[in-house]
């Protein structure tokens, strides 16, 4: 079975196209505006259109973004997943499973094994989780800042948590990442940037060979 692979951050047609064009199975539209990354709505619902054409699950990612924000979104994008990617609470996880009826995937930074500790009162309410780094120092960003953390961290899950993993992956670790952590799926995003927020067509086609070289 070949990895599941999310590329997020898109923001161009081409973009999207490459990734479809590539084997990936989700493409990820951001919305907060301290991101390189982050779309407008309007750009972003085309961008989901052209996404579903070419047989791609669309997520959208927000950092605890209000009610009113979510609608509008949800509205005009009509994603498959929902990536919340702030300090939403499972509460919070299970009251916009239910208002807007989509999957959630539920971001969650890593940097020491007790920060795995977390995961448990998600459990059997968010239908994924995406596994970042702790953003450095002064980072405004809560992903997309390009760091890594201790993969064998993971080894302790055993399967237990349905998850991506991200976090400063690129074609030159992704492998190493994957025989150390056996993720069940793999997000990235600035690993195949030629600068913050853009996508670089060729550096999309090394990222999913060396996925797919190590499954």
């Amino acid at each position: 079975m070949t990895t599941p692979i999310k590329i997020c951050g898109l923001s161009t047609l081409e973009a999207v196209d490459r990734a479809a064009d590539l084997g990936a199975d989700m493409a990820g539209f951001i919305f907060f505006e301290k991101s390189p990354r982050h779309v407008a709505v309007e750009t972003a619902a085309a961008l989901a259109e052209r996404a579903r054409a070419r047989g791609l699950k669309t997520v959208t990612v927000t950092v605890d973004m209000d009610d009113a924000g979510l609608k509008e979104i949800v509205s005009a994008v009509k994603p498959d997943w929902l990536q919340l990617h702030g300090g939403e609470s499972p509460e919070r996880v299970a009251e916009l499973k239910a208002r807007f009826g989509r999957p959630v995937m539920k971001a969650l930074a890593i940097r020491t094994a007790s920060d795995l500790d977390r995961i448990a009162p998600y459990m059997g309410i968010a239908d994924r989780f995406l596994f970042d780094a702790k953003p450095p120092e002064g980072s405004d960003l809560p992903g997309g800042n390009g760091v890594s953390f201790d993969w064998r961290l993971l080894a302790s899950l055993d399967g237990a948590a349905n998850y991506m993993l991200s976090g400063g992956l690129t074609k030159d670790n992704v492998g190493t990442a994957l025989a150390i952590s056996h993720a069940p799926g793999i997000d990235v995003s600035s690993g195949v940037e030629s600068a913050p927020g853009v996508k670089d067509l060729a550096m999309m086609d090394s990222f999913v060979r060396a996925v797919r070289d190590a499954g």
